[in-house]
């Protein structure tokens, strides 16, 4: 009889057991549905399925100057320094979440409790511990509790429901999102430094035009100090004033450039976690190859590589996760107390075994029944929060394909605005030639030397700002399509 009431203990357990497996609160993570094109718009070159994202970015930016830059901001920035303390802490966050699998215990090494009481506080006798040293009890402040305790205690919460798995994926993934994080600011700095140091030779190049510019204009207003000093009639003091200003508006622009130069020189020091100073350089704008054709792969490849988007995407793992969480909190709670130990009222005894052995086994199974509707609101609040991550997860990807197909076009079209660029500075300087030659054979007039030296220098000046255009268009790529983290 016994053993047939134990075949059915164990039946009826087995059966328990399945019905809550089969409960587990929650849904596991399916990735939403994304519309996504097959290629971008207005592709130029035919897409690979990884592109130009994929590469190590000292195999992208191959300027040694510019690499050390780069390896030093990685390093030494505080925005990088700040963002590992950040994934560490989420780190510990994670690993305390796992030990809620395991009982919590605690020890009790010496708790030594005596309570007193007069004969007029509530009116409560004393205790056998006078009895006990056949002693009398005193009339005020008497012993009426002593208790001395070593012992160890375990509270243990079966996870019937699935709940603390639920909170180690929503704390597994938001380790990893902090961890997309720092891969999204290290992709953002490369990004930036590259961007800085590309502008710092922009200016060296606008340097170096302002300066040649300089010694012609000086050139011609020489000659025309010396063509009004022979006697020529259509120079006078008016020509000789204009050649001056425009000297000295050309004069105007090195001090302008050095400033920015300077700036430009401490901002990418700071970047790289360093004190102001200079940056030594030995390449030019000029020398910088730029390659005619870019990859950038198929925006399907994208999604799983930028860290935005990766980011975005485990934030609503996360928040899938705390659905089940808030869901489990409906549903009841087993806890299992186990407690043990030594136990005696007079000290002499505290030691004694088996004498002041203790022990005691409880099981709970606790249910919520009126909670005022705050398990119900909590559910329903973490539902629509999961609703908006995955609308925000939608949003960064169809950004993210917004940002490379922009600047695509920007590259495409920045490449046929350098072409019509270069040939302005072949005519312009042309000009210039033609102007000081028919300026010297009387032909001309000072007017139409000064504007063709001015277009001369516009149009160099816009030629190596197309350049760098073209170069922070192709790192804008480069971050679009999230590279600059990748380890070598």
């Amino acid at each position: 009889m016994k053993k047939k009431h134990y075949r059915i203990s164990v039946l009826l357990f087995v059966l328990f057991c399945g019905f809550v497996s089969a409960c587990k609160v929650g849904q596991n993570y399916q990735r939403p549905e994304l519309v996504l094109p097959e290629k971008y718009r207005d592709e130029i070159v035919p897409a690979d399925s990884i592109g130009i994202g994929n590469i190590y970015w000292k195999d992208f930016f191959v300027d040694t100057t510019l690499q050390k830059l780069i390896d030093s901001a990685i390093v030494n920035n505080y925005d990088m320094r700040k963002a590992l303390r950040t994934v560490q802490i989420a780190e510990q966050i994670m690993f305390q979440n796992r030990a809620q699998f395991f009982p919590t215990i605690t020890g009790q090494l010496a708790d030594v409790d005596r309570s007193y009481r007069s004969r007029n506080a509530l009116s409560t006798p004393s205790t056998r511990y006078y009895v006990d040293r056949n002693r009398t009890a005193p009339k005020d402040g008497y012993i009426i509790g002593s208790n001395h305790v070593t012992g160890i205690s375990l509270s243990w919460e079966a996870d019937i429901w699935g709940k603390i798995r639920r909170q180690n994926e929503s704390a597994l993934a938001d380790y990893l999102e902090t961890y997309e994080a720092r891969k999204l600011l290290q992709t953002q700095l490369v990004a930036d430094v590259a961007e800085g140091y590309y502008n710092l030779l922009m200016l060296d190049a606008q340097m170096e035009v302002a300066k040649r510019n300089l010694r012609l204009n000086d050139s011609t207003l020489r000659i025309v100090k010396l063509l009004r000093d022979a006697g020529e009639p259509n120079v006078t003091s008016l020509a000789i004033q204009q050649t001056e200003n425009q000297r000295l508006s050309t004069a105007a622009l090195i001090p302008q450039l050095e400033r920015q130069i300077v700036i430009q020189e401490n901002t990418l020091r700071a970047l790289a976690g360093q004190l102001p100073d200079s940056i030594s350089r030995n390449a030019s704008i000029s020398d910088l190859i730029i390659e005619d054709s870019v990859s950038a792969g198929v925006p399907l490849y994208m999604v799983g590589h930028r860290p935005d988007v990766r980011a975005a995407e485990l934030a609503l793992r996360s928040k899938n996760a705390q659905v089940g969480v808030a869901q489990s909190y409906r549903y009841p709670s087993l806890t299992i107390d186990l407690e043990g130990g030594l136990n005696s009222m007079l000290p002499t005894n505290w030691v004694k075994i088996p004498g002041s052995l203790f022990g005691s086994i409880a099981g709970g199974l606790t249910q919520p029944i009126f909670q005022q509707r705050r398990l119900k609101t909590n559910l329903e609040v973490a539902k629509l929060e999961r609703e908006q991550a995955e609308l925000d997860f939608q949003q960064t990807v169809l950004d993210a394909i917004n940002e490379v197909t922009n600047t695509l076009i920007t590259l495409k079209k920045l490449s046929e605005e350098y072409e019509i660029g270069e040939q302005r500075v072949k005519v312009s300087q042309l000009g210039v030639q033609q102007a000081n030659l028919l300026f010297k054979a009387g032909y001309a007039t000072y007017l139409e030397v000064i504007t063709a030296q001015q277009n001369a220098i516009d149009s160099e000046l816009e030629l190596n700002e197309l350049r760098q255009q073209q170069l922070v268009a192709r790192v804008e790529l480069y971050r679009a399509l999230g590279g600059g983290w990748q380890a070598e």
